[in-house]
C-alpha cells in the first residue's frame, strides 16, 4: 500500500477571527465525505496519533449533533457541536466546542471539491467569536492535531 501525504494549509486571517483549513487527497470526493459522517470511521482518523477516541454520539445529518471525548495520559478532552446543514459529498456546517471553554464557540464550514481523476479537496473555514478566541485556538497546539488526523485519513482512504 502506498499512501502519498498531501500538504495541509492552516491559514490565520490577521484581520479577522478566522482559521482557513486546506487539503487535497488522493481519493474520490465521496469517499472523504464518508469518512466525515460515519462515526467508525471519523473515530479512525480524527485528532493527533497519540489520543484514543471514543464517541458519544455522532448524528451527522442536518439538525443532528455529536459529543466525543479524545483521551492521553494526560486526561480527556471533550468535544462537542450541533451539524447545521450536511450536503452530502458537498458541505459540512456545525458548531464545535471544546468542553475546557465552553463560552468559545466557532462555526465550522466544509466545502468538499471533486478534482477529477479520484482527486478531493476540503476546505475548512472555522469562524470565531474574536481574534482572541482564534488565537487560543492556534495556540493550543490545534495545528498538530489537524496535520496528524489528516495524515491518518490518508491512510485510512488508501487502506480502502
Amino acid at each position: 500500500m502506498s499512501t502519498t501525504t498531501r500538504e495541509t494549509t492552516i491559514t490565520a486571517d490577521p484581520a479577522a477571527p478566522t482559521v482557513v483549513i486546506t487539503r487535497e487527497f488522493d481519493a474520490p470526493v465521496a469517499n472523504v465525505f464518508r469518512a466525515h459522517v460515519e462515526p467508525d470511521l471519523v473515530k479512525r482518523w480524527l485528532g493527533p496519533r497519540d489520543l484514543t477516541m471514543e464517541i458519544d454520539k455522532f448524528d451527522a445529518a442536518t439538525g443532528g449533533s455529536y459529543r466525543y471525548t479524545h483521551r492521553d495520559d494526560n486526561g480527556s478532552y471533550v468535544f462537542f457541536g450541533s451539524f447545521h446543514e450536511v450536503r452530502p459529498n458537498e458541505r459540512i456546517v456545525q458548531t464545535f466546542t471544546f468542553e475546557g471553554f465552553p463560552d468559545s464557540v466557532s462555526l465550522e464550514t466544509m466545502v468538499f471539491t471533486d478534482l477529477g481523476d479520484g482527486r478531493s479537496r476540503i476546505e475548512g473555514t472555522s469562524l470565531f467569536e474574536s481574534v482572541e478566541a482564534r488565537d487560543a485556538m492556534v495556540a493550543s497546539g490545534m495545528e498538530v492535531g489537524v496535520r496528524e488526523g489528516y495524515e491518518q485519513l490518508d491512510e485510512l482512504l488508501a487502506a480502502g
